[in-house]
């Protein structure tokens, strides 16, 4: 999809009214639902009221994020879950004299494409009255609730109607306040709901996913913030400027297991890490963003299944940290993202266009490391700079892939040799950190053995953050496609290479947190012990923790959070929300 084919605003949900008050508008409706057809859920009704684009992401991009509010909505919910509950008897046999109540009934109608799940339902005299649980107080509005609150008992309603009962009102029960509000199913009422259900299914239909709201003061509760990132995408569509960073989906962290031998259970709502030799370690579930397993490392399956229950991702690496692949915490239940993913893949000129970006953005940020960390003499120092700059300046005109590539190879050969200049006087001093070019599989020296560690995390970081975001960590738009290969992830990790790994390998070495005894040399290569490839990968986690400045945006993040909005950004590209992929690029 091209910038232009950005979605136009869905339109008004407004009462229906006659023909010649309408002029040039014709009141078309979605059809009835197909037998493949899912049927619209209540709750996606009140939030297209709400907000059309929640909506859509919800049910037809299967995006979810919980907050507060959800956990509240969830406990408030739990009372009509359990304890015995009388059966509503079919329409026929419903007696005039008969009072009872039920609750948790499932309604559904193609006719209509809807269904609920009803918390409670009332009968008296005849006539059935929903009940819909929600939290917080009652609002003090004129109608008693707000329109989206009201639609969704309508739905209700409208489905109970379908099904042969008389109802002739509903209600909502607000938790907090302990109190009841009579929904009168006027005409007006059910008109606007049987408007929003065809806008949202012809929407739904036709692929579209509705632009954000314009700084609404409903964004900044709503647990989908970090996903929609609507502040982000009005930038590029209004040059609105964003008000804050989107907060985390949560403040957890990664959990690094790399013992031999240790096994990793489940117990109540902690993960347990055993290692022989040593004390068990409890860590709650509620603090890991992520596990990260290396080498012989056991994971038993209760823990599996809370893992993923919870979203978690589970990254498997090798005892060197070569990233195998991940279970668990896959993102979105959809294959929007992903498709617009291979539709980018499947065109060359995209593809380079991008190539072109990514590789500048590259060699700007290693002349950038370089610039802001040179410890060596100056007169080494601007050539280096300069011939960096000249490289980037070429790039754009790359007609070819293979001319690409010499250039991002020139341009590495060129940063590598001036990384030592990086080092501090006691650090160039030592023998053993030694260095003059890249090399790996496997890498010669300490400090090539260090980058590759560093480039292994970054990689199962960023092939975190992408499938959650929903896209293929396979399917690349520059790197090859080979068998193991997350070629996606190895594409954006390109401009953060120089500022997030090679930064916390200077800081590791410069630091004097690793020394010589800490590698071991056999075959010809070189490896970390495990004590400083802890230490490596504590360094790594900290420059994670480090905020920046976004270079689009202006507002102050940290690199993990930074990595979890590119990552979004990028899906909103694929997706043709935005016009381009802003590539983290510090001046």
């Amino acid at each position: 999809m091209c910038p232009s084919d950005t979605p136009s605003p869905p339109a008004q949900t407004v009462p229906a009214q006659p023909l010649r008050n309408r002029q040039g508008e014709l009141d078309l409706r979605a059809p009835s639902a197909a037998v493949d057809e899912l049927l619209v859920p209540a709750r996606m009704i009140n939030e297209w009221i709400y907000c059309p684009r929640l909506a859509v992401l919800e049910w037809s991009r299967g995006e979810w994020a919980g907050n507060a509010d959800t956990a509240a909505g969830r406990r408030a919910h739990a009372a009509t879950e359990t304890g015995p509950a009388p059966a509503l008897p079919p329409p026929q046999a419903l007696a005039d004299d008969r009072t009872l109540k039920t609750r948790r009934l499932l309604l559904a109608s193609e006719r209509l494409g809807l269904t609920a799940e009803l918390d409670v339902i009332e009968a008296d005299e005849g006539a059935v009255v929903p009940v819909d649980i929600k939290t917080g107080r009652r609002p003090h509005v004129a109608e008693g609730a707000h329109l989206p609150e009201r639609v969704q008992v309508c739905v209700q309603a409208l489905l109970l109607r379908e099904a042969g009962y008389r109802c002739d009102e509903g209600a909502l029960w607000f938790a907090d306040s302990r109190e009841r509000v009579r929904v009168d199913l006027t005409d007006e009422l059910i008109a606007t709901t049987l408007r929003a259900a065809s806008e949202l299914r012809l929407s739904v239909a036709a692929g579209r996913l509705p632009p954000p709201l314009d700084h609404s003061p409903k964004c900044v509760r709503c647990s989908l913030l970090p996903v929609c990132l609507p502040d982000e995408v009005n930038w590029f569509r209004k040059g609105a400027i964003p008000r804050t960073p989107p907060p985390a989906a949560s403040p957890a962290l990664p959990l690094y297991v790399q013992a031999p031998g240790a096994r990793i259970t489940k117990k109540d709502f902690t993960l347990v890490v055993q290692v022989d030799g040593e004390a068990e370690r409890s860590i709650a579930f509620d603090e890991v963003s992520e596990l990260v397993i290396a080498g012989p490392v056991s994971l038993t399956t209760p823990a599996i299944h809370e893992l993923l229950r919870r979203d978690v991702p589970v990254a498997w690496m090798s005892s060197g940290f070569w990233y195998l692949g991940s279970t668990g915490g896959q993102g979105p239940r959809s294959a929007a993202v992903r498709t617009a993913q291979y539709e980018a893949a499947g065109d060359p000129a995209r593809r380079l266009a991008f190539a072109r970006e990514l590789v500048a953005a590259k060699i700007r940020n290693g002349r950038t490391m370089l610039r802001r960390n040179w410890r060596g003499s100056e007169e080494a120092r601007g050539p280096a700079l300069d011939r960096l700059a000249l490289i980037a300046d070429r790039v754009p005109r790359a007609e070819t892939a293979p001319a690409l590539l010499g250039l991002e190879g020139e341009a590495a050969a060129l940063y590598f040799r001036a990384l030592p200049h990086l080092f501090t006087e006691a650090v160039a001093a030592l023998p053993a950190f030694a260095f003059d070019r890249r090399n790996r599989r496997p890498p010669a020296d300490p400090v090539n053995a260090c980058l590759s560690l560093a480039y292994a995390l970054l990689t199962r970081t960023f092939s975190s953050a992408i499938a959650i975001a929903g896209l293929d960590p396979w399917k690349g738009l520059y790197h090859v496609e080979r068998p193991g290969r997350p070629a996606l992830a190895l594409d954006l990790i390109e401009p953060f290479r120089p500022v997030l790994a090679d930064s916390a390998v200077l800081m590791a070495l410069n630091n004097g947190e690793l020394a010589p005894d800490d590698f071991i040399h056999a075959a010809g290569g070189c490896n970390l012990k495990p004590a400083a490839r802890r230490r490596l990968v504590a360094a790594y986690e900290r420059r994670l923790d480090q905020e920046t400045t976004h270079p689009v945006f202006g507002y102050q993040v940290s690199m993990r959070r930074l990595i979890q909005i590119q990552a979004r950004l990028f899906a909103r590209w694929l997706g043709g929300e935005i016009p381009r992929y802003p590539h983290y690029m510090p001046r």
